[in-house]
């Protein structure tokens, strides 16, 4: 697509930098304006904000580098193409919510209700990133006739990423960035429906985003890192999609436990 953005002399503005700031800076505004309106400390939040996505940044990275170690560590021009590319998706979250656990210990922040604030700002985020990565050609998908293939042209794409050029392919980027927009509609829809507890809207969205990564990675051709027949991050849904089953199940009996009011003592020879 346009993996360049602006080319003026020795600078070049890629794409996917400006795409990624963007989501970054969307998800973002979206935690703080509702951590306010749940009366939380927005400056507070910012800082805690800040501080996740340098850690998303980091993971992402991290993971990219451990999955593909082979490639990135067979010269030293493979080794800084790093920095262009975009980085594995789950690395960033565990990263983040490493992160995000320690700093709201740290500074006394109740930890699921606190997720349930940054969790919609994440897809957000995560919708307009993939944006990024189709600009850049990232992330491709493998070759296939439908009718709504994509062809990249590009030899920018080519040469940052390894994009394969005219050959029709599947456009997961876009099918990650629809993912998005369906996992932001149905966190906020749910999260005004039934009986909230701390928590629900976290796990709801770990659950959804496990699901659809799950599936989307079948039609993705870059290389990922894979054992057996499942890439990396199809093994880490593995893990948190039931996980994130259990959690909402305690989260919601722990929810009700602690509002069901306290039986009276009963009398002795009362029944």
């Amino acid at each position: 697509m346009h993996p360049i953005l602006l080319e003026a002399g020795p600078v070049t503005i890629y794409t996917y930098g400006v795409l990624l700031a963007a989501a970054y800076l969307l998800g973002l505004w979206m935690a703080v304006r509702r951590a306010t309106a749940a009366g939380f400390d927005g400056n507070r939040v910012l800082d805690l904000g800040i501080w996740v996505i340098i850690a998303a940044l980091v993971g992402a990275k991290g993971l990219l580098f451990v999955v593909d170690f082979e490639h990135f560590t067979s010269s030293r021009e493979e080794f800084f193409s790093l920095l262009r590319s975009g980085g594995v998706f789950y690395g960033g979250l565990i990263a983040a919510s490493l992160t995000c656990i320690y700093q709201l210990r740290k500074h006394k922040l109740p930890l699921w209700t606190s997720g349930d604030l940054f969790a919609p700002g994440i897809a957000l985020g995560y919708m307009v990133g993939r944006l990024g990565c189709f600009a850049a050609g990232c992330c491709y998908g493998k070759p296939t006739q439908v009718a709504w293939a994509v062809t990249f042209t590009d030899p920018a794409a080519a040469l940052n990423v390894g994009t394969p050029l005219n050959v029709p392919l599947h456009p997961t980027q876009l099918y990650e960035s629809l993912a998005g927009l369906v996992i932001l509609v149905a966190v906020l829809t749910l999260e005004r429906r039934g009986k909230p507890y701390p928590g629900r809207t976290f796990w709801q969205f770990v659950l959804i985003y496990g699901v659809s990564r799950f599936i989307i990675e079948f039609f993705r051709g870059d290389d990922r890192g894979a054992v057996a027949m499942f890439s990396t991050s199809q093994l880490i849904s593995l893990v948190l999609v039931p996980l994130s089953v259990v959690m909402l199940a305690w989260l919601s009996k722990r929810a009700g436990t602690a509002a069901a009011p306290a039986a009276p003592a009963r009398k002795r020879g009362s029944f």
